[in-house]
Protein backbone atom coordinates (compact mmCIF):
# COMPACT_ATOMS: atom_id res chain seq x y z
CA UNK A 1 0.00 0.00 0.00
CA UNK A 2 2.83 2.36 0.84
CA UNK A 3 4.41 1.72 -2.59
CA UNK A 4 1.13 2.42 -4.38
CA UNK A 5 0.68 5.71 -2.52
CA UNK A 6 4.25 6.79 -3.34
CA UNK A 7 3.64 6.09 -7.04
CA UNK A 8 0.46 8.21 -6.94
CA UNK A 9 2.35 11.11 -5.34
CA UNK A 10 5.10 10.87 -7.94
CA UNK A 11 2.62 10.83 -10.83
CA UNK A 12 0.77 13.84 -9.39
CA UNK A 13 4.02 15.79 -8.99
CA UNK A 14 5.01 15.01 -12.60
CA UNK A 15 1.62 16.13 -13.90
CA UNK A 16 1.80 19.39 -11.95
CA UNK A 17 5.30 20.04 -13.26
CA UNK A 18 4.14 19.48 -16.84
CA UNK A 19 1.15 21.79 -16.40
CA UNK A 20 3.28 24.51 -14.79
CA UNK A 21 5.97 24.30 -17.49
CA UNK A 22 3.40 24.34 -20.24
CA UNK A 23 1.64 27.36 -18.75
CA UNK A 24 4.90 29.26 -18.43
CA UNK A 25 5.83 28.39 -22.03
CA UNK A 26 2.39 29.51 -23.25
CA UNK A 27 2.65 32.77 -21.30
CA UNK A 28 6.08 33.39 -22.77
CA UNK A 29 4.71 32.77 -26.27
CA UNK A 30 1.91 35.25 -25.64
CA UNK A 31 4.36 37.92 -24.51
CA UNK A 32 6.53 37.37 -27.55
CA UNK A 33 3.53 37.53 -29.88
CA UNK A 34 2.40 40.87 -28.42
CA UNK A 35 5.86 42.49 -28.47
CA UNK A 36 5.63 45.72 -30.51
CA UNK A 37 8.06 46.34 -33.37
CA UNK A 38 10.80 48.86 -32.63
CA UNK A 39 9.67 52.47 -33.09
CA UNK A 40 11.80 54.56 -35.43
CA UNK A 41 12.46 57.98 -33.91
CA UNK A 42 10.82 60.81 -35.89
CA UNK A 43 11.75 64.42 -35.23
CA UNK A 44 9.47 66.63 -37.33
CA UNK A 45 11.63 69.74 -36.99
CA UNK A 46 14.50 70.55 -39.32
CA UNK A 47 16.46 73.59 -40.46
CA UNK A 48 17.98 74.13 -43.89
CA UNK A 49 20.62 76.78 -44.41
CA UNK A 50 23.39 77.66 -46.82
CA UNK A 51 25.03 80.29 -48.93
CA UNK A 52 26.66 80.97 -52.27
CA UNK A 53 28.94 83.22 -54.24
CA UNK A 54 28.07 83.80 -57.90
CA UNK A 55 29.62 85.70 -60.78
CA UNK A 56 26.26 87.34 -61.58
CA UNK A 57 22.87 87.42 -59.84
CA UNK A 58 20.34 86.65 -62.57
CA UNK A 59 16.61 86.73 -61.82
CA UNK A 60 14.35 85.54 -64.64
CA UNK A 61 16.97 86.42 -67.19
CA UNK A 62 17.70 89.92 -65.82
CA UNK A 63 20.80 90.78 -63.83
CA UNK A 64 20.18 92.16 -60.35
CA UNK A 65 23.85 92.93 -59.74
CA UNK A 66 24.88 94.86 -62.89
CA UNK A 67 26.62 91.70 -64.16
CA UNK A 68 28.93 91.83 -61.14
CA UNK A 69 29.56 89.12 -58.50
CA UNK A 70 26.98 88.65 -55.77
CA UNK A 71 26.77 86.73 -52.50
CA UNK A 72 23.72 85.14 -50.94
CA UNK A 73 22.70 83.22 -47.81
CA UNK A 74 19.48 81.67 -46.51
CA UNK A 75 17.96 80.17 -43.36
CA UNK A 76 14.83 77.98 -43.52
CA UNK A 77 13.15 76.26 -40.54
CA UNK A 78 10.91 73.35 -41.55
CA UNK A 79 8.22 71.29 -39.86
CA UNK A 80 7.32 67.88 -41.26
CA UNK A 81 3.69 67.20 -40.37
CA UNK A 82 4.05 63.78 -42.03
CA UNK A 83 6.60 62.31 -44.39
CA UNK A 84 4.47 63.73 -47.23
CA UNK A 85 3.68 67.21 -45.90
CA UNK A 86 6.16 69.90 -44.92
CA UNK A 87 5.55 73.44 -43.64
CA UNK A 88 8.33 76.00 -43.92
CA UNK A 89 9.32 79.64 -43.50
CA UNK A 90 12.56 81.25 -44.53
CA UNK A 91 14.69 84.31 -45.01
CA UNK A 92 17.43 84.93 -47.54
CA UNK A 93 19.56 87.87 -48.64
CA UNK A 94 21.42 88.75 -51.84
CA UNK A 95 23.76 91.60 -52.72
CA UNK A 96 22.37 93.69 -55.61
CA UNK A 97 23.05 96.82 -57.66
CA UNK A 98 19.90 98.84 -58.42
CA UNK A 99 19.45 102.39 -59.71
CA UNK A 100 18.02 103.45 -56.33
CA UNK A 101 21.15 102.11 -54.61
CA UNK A 102 19.21 99.72 -52.38
CA UNK A 103 21.57 98.02 -49.95
CA UNK A 104 20.45 94.44 -50.63
CA UNK A 105 17.55 92.19 -51.48
CA UNK A 106 16.04 90.52 -48.42
CA UNK A 107 13.52 87.76 -49.07
CA UNK A 108 10.97 86.55 -46.53
CA UNK A 109 8.86 83.58 -47.53
CA UNK A 110 6.76 80.65 -46.33
CA UNK A 111 4.54 77.87 -47.58
CA UNK A 112 3.72 74.18 -47.73
CA UNK A 113 5.27 71.27 -49.64
CA UNK A 114 2.88 68.34 -50.08
CA UNK A 115 3.95 65.18 -51.91
CA UNK A 116 1.66 62.76 -53.73
CA UNK A 117 3.59 59.83 -55.09
CA UNK A 118 5.92 61.11 -57.82
CA UNK A 119 4.45 64.65 -57.62
CA UNK A 120 6.07 67.18 -55.25
CA UNK A 121 4.27 70.51 -54.83
CA UNK A 122 5.42 73.81 -53.31
CA UNK A 123 2.86 76.55 -52.62
CA UNK A 124 3.52 79.78 -50.77
CA UNK A 125 4.09 83.54 -50.57
CA UNK A 126 7.41 85.28 -51.27
CA UNK A 127 8.22 88.82 -50.18
CA UNK A 128 11.07 90.79 -51.79
CA UNK A 129 12.36 93.65 -49.63
CA UNK A 130 14.92 96.26 -50.78
CA UNK A 131 16.07 98.30 -47.77
CA UNK A 132 18.30 101.34 -48.01
CA UNK A 133 17.03 102.72 -51.31
CA UNK A 134 16.79 106.39 -52.32
CA UNK A 135 14.49 107.97 -54.87
CA UNK A 136 16.24 108.20 -58.27
CA UNK A 137 15.32 111.10 -60.54
CA UNK A 138 16.85 112.10 -63.90
CA UNK A 139 18.74 115.10 -65.22
CA UNK A 140 17.47 115.02 -68.81
CA UNK A 141 13.83 116.13 -68.77
CA UNK A 142 13.85 119.36 -66.81
CA UNK A 143 12.33 119.86 -63.40
CA UNK A 144 13.76 121.41 -60.24
CA UNK A 145 16.27 119.88 -60.89
CA UNK A 146 15.90 116.68 -62.94
CA UNK A 147 12.53 115.26 -63.91
CA UNK A 148 10.83 116.43 -60.70
CA UNK A 149 9.70 112.86 -60.01
CA UNK A 150 11.30 112.67 -56.58
CA UNK A 151 11.11 115.20 -53.83
CA UNK A 152 14.46 116.97 -53.87
CA UNK A 153 16.51 116.11 -50.80
CA UNK A 154 20.06 115.30 -49.80
CA UNK A 155 19.37 111.63 -50.51
CA UNK A 156 17.88 112.03 -54.00
CA UNK A 157 19.88 110.28 -56.73
CA UNK A 158 20.08 111.94 -60.15
CA UNK A 159 20.71 109.58 -63.07
CA UNK A 160 22.39 110.90 -66.20
CA UNK A 161 20.81 108.33 -68.53
CA UNK A 162 17.26 109.65 -68.13
CA UNK A 163 15.92 106.82 -65.94
CA UNK A 164 14.00 107.09 -62.69
CA UNK A 165 13.32 104.63 -59.89
CA UNK A 166 11.25 104.64 -56.72
CA UNK A 167 12.89 104.66 -53.32
CA UNK A 168 10.99 101.55 -52.25
CA UNK A 169 10.53 98.79 -54.84
CA UNK A 170 9.55 96.05 -52.39
CA UNK A 171 6.79 93.67 -53.47
CA UNK A 172 5.41 90.16 -52.95
CA UNK A 173 4.36 87.18 -55.07
CA UNK A 174 2.20 84.13 -54.52
CA UNK A 175 3.56 81.02 -56.17
CA UNK A 176 3.00 77.39 -56.96
CA UNK A 177 5.52 74.83 -58.19
CA UNK A 178 5.33 71.15 -59.03
CA UNK A 179 8.02 68.58 -59.84
CA UNK A 180 7.34 65.15 -61.30
CA UNK A 181 10.00 62.49 -60.76
CA UNK A 182 10.05 60.20 -63.78
CA UNK A 183 12.84 57.98 -62.40
CA UNK A 184 16.12 58.32 -60.53
CA UNK A 185 17.60 60.34 -63.40
CA UNK A 186 14.86 62.55 -64.84
CA UNK A 187 12.64 65.21 -63.25
CA UNK A 188 10.34 67.72 -64.96
CA UNK A 189 8.39 70.58 -63.44
CA UNK A 190 6.38 73.77 -63.80
CA UNK A 191 6.23 77.05 -61.87
CA UNK A 192 3.76 79.92 -61.55
CA UNK A 193 4.35 83.26 -59.77
CA UNK A 194 1.96 86.22 -59.58
CA UNK A 195 2.37 89.71 -58.11
CA UNK A 196 -0.30 92.45 -58.09
CA UNK A 197 2.45 95.11 -58.02
CA UNK A 198 5.75 93.92 -59.45
CA UNK A 199 8.72 95.86 -58.04
CA UNK A 200 6.17 98.31 -56.61
CA UNK A 201 5.89 99.73 -60.14
CA UNK A 202 2.10 99.66 -60.26
CA UNK A 203 2.20 96.93 -62.91
CA UNK A 204 1.03 93.40 -62.16
CA UNK A 205 3.45 90.62 -63.03
CA UNK A 206 2.94 86.96 -63.91
CA UNK A 207 5.74 84.46 -64.49
CA UNK A 208 5.35 80.84 -65.62
CA UNK A 209 8.01 78.34 -66.64
CA UNK A 210 8.76 74.72 -67.48
CA UNK A 211 11.82 73.01 -66.00
CA UNK A 212 13.73 69.78 -66.57
CA UNK A 213 16.65 68.11 -64.84
CA UNK A 214 18.83 65.08 -65.54
CA UNK A 215 20.84 63.64 -62.66
CA UNK A 216 23.69 61.37 -63.67
CA UNK A 217 24.21 58.01 -61.90
CA UNK A 218 26.25 58.31 -58.71
CA UNK A 219 28.96 56.15 -60.29
CA UNK A 220 29.64 58.55 -63.18
CA UNK A 221 32.87 59.71 -61.51
CA UNK A 222 33.62 56.39 -59.85
CA UNK A 223 34.04 56.29 -56.06
CA UNK A 224 35.03 59.98 -55.85
CA UNK A 225 31.67 61.05 -54.43
CA UNK A 226 31.26 63.70 -57.15
CA UNK A 227 27.79 63.92 -58.72
CA UNK A 228 26.60 65.68 -61.85
CA UNK A 229 23.37 67.08 -63.27
CA UNK A 230 22.15 69.02 -66.29
CA UNK A 231 19.11 71.30 -65.92
CA UNK A 232 17.22 73.94 -67.86
CA UNK A 233 14.22 76.25 -67.75
CA UNK A 234 12.07 78.10 -70.27
CA UNK A 235 9.81 80.83 -68.88
CA UNK A 236 7.68 83.79 -69.86
CA UNK A 237 7.14 86.99 -67.88
CA UNK A 238 3.96 89.01 -68.45
CA UNK A 239 3.36 92.55 -67.19
CA UNK A 240 0.62 95.12 -66.78
CA UNK A 241 1.10 98.90 -66.96
CA UNK A 242 3.16 100.87 -64.48
CA UNK A 243 1.91 103.91 -62.59
CA UNK A 244 2.66 107.49 -63.64
CA UNK A 245 5.97 107.59 -61.75
CA UNK A 246 7.50 105.62 -64.64
CA UNK A 247 5.53 107.45 -67.36
CA UNK A 248 7.39 108.65 -70.45
CA UNK A 249 6.56 112.30 -69.84
CA UNK A 250 3.72 114.81 -70.26
CA UNK A 251 2.23 114.88 -73.75
CA UNK A 252 3.53 111.42 -74.66
CA UNK A 253 1.52 108.29 -75.41
CA UNK A 254 2.51 106.69 -72.08
CA UNK A 255 2.41 109.76 -69.85
CA UNK A 256 0.43 107.89 -67.17
CA UNK A 257 2.48 104.70 -67.12
CA UNK A 258 4.49 102.26 -69.22
CA UNK A 259 2.99 98.98 -70.49
CA UNK A 260 6.12 96.92 -69.88
CA UNK A 261 7.03 94.44 -72.60
CA UNK A 262 6.36 90.76 -71.94
CA UNK A 263 9.40 88.59 -72.58
CA UNK A 264 10.70 85.04 -72.79
CA UNK A 265 13.69 83.83 -70.82
CA UNK A 266 15.64 80.58 -70.78
CA UNK A 267 18.66 79.05 -69.11
CA UNK A 268 20.61 75.81 -69.29
CA UNK A 269 23.49 74.61 -67.21
CA UNK A 270 25.55 71.80 -65.78
CA UNK A 271 26.26 71.24 -62.11
CA UNK A 272 28.74 69.23 -60.08
CA UNK A 273 28.05 68.20 -56.49
CA UNK A 274 30.35 67.00 -53.73
CA UNK A 275 28.99 66.45 -50.23
CA UNK A 276 27.28 69.76 -49.34
CA UNK A 277 28.85 71.75 -52.18
CA UNK A 278 27.52 72.50 -55.67
CA UNK A 279 29.27 74.20 -58.59
CA UNK A 280 26.70 75.34 -61.18
CA UNK A 281 27.77 76.69 -64.59
CA UNK A 282 24.86 78.24 -66.49
CA UNK A 283 23.91 80.23 -69.58
CA UNK A 284 20.94 82.62 -69.36
CA UNK A 285 19.23 84.85 -71.93
CA UNK A 286 16.01 86.70 -72.85
CA UNK A 287 14.40 88.08 -76.00
CA UNK A 288 14.11 91.64 -74.61
CA UNK A 289 15.87 94.23 -76.76
CA UNK A 290 18.10 96.84 -75.12
CA UNK A 291 15.52 99.61 -75.32
CA UNK A 292 12.64 97.71 -73.71
CA UNK A 293 15.12 96.30 -71.19
CA UNK A 294 16.09 99.86 -70.22
CA UNK A 295 12.44 100.88 -69.75
CA UNK A 296 11.83 97.89 -67.50
CA UNK A 297 15.00 97.88 -65.39
CA UNK A 298 15.68 101.63 -64.98
CA UNK A 299 19.35 100.73 -65.34
CA UNK A 300 21.68 103.40 -63.97
CA UNK A 301 24.30 102.76 -66.68
CA UNK A 302 22.18 102.71 -69.85
CA UNK A 303 23.94 104.23 -72.86
CA UNK A 304 23.25 105.51 -76.37
CA UNK A 305 20.31 107.14 -78.11
CA UNK A 306 19.49 104.65 -80.89
CA UNK A 307 17.53 102.06 -78.90
CA UNK A 308 14.22 103.85 -79.42
CA UNK A 309 11.06 101.81 -78.80
CA UNK A 310 7.45 102.74 -78.07
CA UNK A 311 8.10 102.58 -74.32
CA UNK A 312 11.69 103.88 -74.49
CA UNK A 313 11.54 107.15 -76.47
CA UNK A 314 14.86 108.42 -75.12
CA UNK A 315 16.75 105.68 -76.94
CA UNK A 316 19.10 104.66 -74.13
CA UNK A 317 19.84 100.94 -74.08
CA UNK A 318 20.66 98.48 -71.30
CA UNK A 319 22.44 95.14 -71.45
CA UNK A 320 20.92 93.97 -68.17
CA UNK A 321 18.54 91.60 -69.99
CA UNK A 322 20.99 90.04 -72.46
CA UNK A 323 22.99 86.83 -72.60
CA UNK A 324 25.00 86.00 -69.50
CA UNK A 325 27.15 83.20 -68.19
CA UNK A 326 26.95 82.47 -64.47
CA UNK A 327 29.27 80.46 -62.25
CA UNK A 328 27.83 79.75 -58.81
CA UNK A 329 29.48 77.92 -55.92
CA UNK A 330 27.04 77.07 -53.11
CA UNK A 331 26.74 74.98 -49.98
CA UNK A 332 23.49 73.60 -48.55
CA UNK A 333 22.94 71.79 -45.26
CA UNK A 334 20.11 70.58 -43.07
CA UNK A 335 20.37 70.18 -39.32
CA UNK A 336 19.00 66.62 -39.28
CA UNK A 337 21.31 65.38 -42.03
CA UNK A 338 24.52 67.31 -41.49
CA UNK A 339 24.66 68.44 -37.85
CA UNK A 340 23.82 65.27 -35.95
Amino acid sequence: MMGIEMKKVALLATALAMVTTGSAFAADMAVKAKKAPPVVAFDPWDIAFGGAIMSDYIFRGVTQSNHQPSVTAYFEPRYNVTKDLQLYVGVSAESISFANRAAAEVDVYGGIRPTFGAFAFDIGVWGYLYPGGSCADNVLTGGIPGGNVCGVSTTTIFLADGNVMKKDVSFFEVYGKVNYTINDSFTVGATEYYSPNFLNSGAWGNYASLTAKYTAPSTVFGPSGVGMYVSGEFGRQWFGTSDAFYGTGAGTVFANGIPYKDYNTWNIGIGFTYKVFTLDLRYSDTDLNKGDCNAFTSAFNATGTTNVTAINPGGAGSNWCGAAGIAKLSFDLTAMSNLK
